[in-house]
């Protein structure tokens, strides 16, 4: 009875808001699942220095959407291709 409690608590325990981005939202460059997580707006995003950490963290509006998208993703996104044709 104590484990079902126990895996109870820990499913309904807020889930951390792990980055998924593949873009550095200040400078562009990509970034891996090896590379300096920083949170902004409540959300985590992966970055590629420490100076991008900086300047994300001092004015997140500047890189991020009200919904805290990073504003260079769909620049990113337009130079994917996918299924034989670009996007």
């Amino acid at each position: 009875m104590l484990n079902l409690v126990f895996t109870l608590a820990v499913l309904a325990a807020p889930q951390a808001n792990s980055a998924s981005n593949t873009i550095c939202p200040v400078l562009g460059l990509k970034v891996d699942g090896k590379s300096q997580i920083v949170t902004a707006k409540g959300r985590d995003y992966r970055i590629c220095c420490a100076d991008c950490e900086k300047n994300l963290k001092s004015n997140p509006d500047t890189y991020l959407d009200k919904n805290g998208n990073p504003k260079n993703a769909a620049k990113a996104m337009g130079s994917m291709e996918h299924e034989g044709h670009k996007h």
